[in-house]
């Protein structure tokens, strides 16, 4: 394929996304019917997949507690006290690559 071809392939995918999203805001956003049958399937997935949910929320929990730790104190400007308060912590955050060594 050449580059001329190549560019006009890009072009109609753009166009078509363009398209789409228009036809969205435009008819579809507002259909009643296509709404109800949205939420129904919104429902259903949620539904199907809070064990899923609740598992990554358990496996992130440490990760997610040392990055607000580590937030709370770059807002405040504060980083040294962080690594003399919790030294394991800013290690841990060292190894993530939050904070340079």
């Amino acid at each position: 394929m050449t580059d001329e071809q190549i560019t006009r392939m890009l072009e109609r995918y753009k166009k078509g996304l363009e398209i789409k999203k228009q036809q969205y805001h435009d008819v579809k956003k507002h259909d009643p019917e296509f709404v109800a049958r949205n939420r129904e399937r919104a429902r259903l997935h949620y539904e199907n997949n809070k064990e899923k949910k609740k598992q990554n929320y358990e496996k992130n929990k440490e990760r997610n507690k040392l990055l607000n730790l580590f937030n709370y104190y770059k807002k405040k400007d504060m980083l040294d006290k962080l690594q003399d308060k919790y030294p394991e912590k800013y290690k841990q955050l060292q190894d993530m690559g939050k904070i340079e060594s």
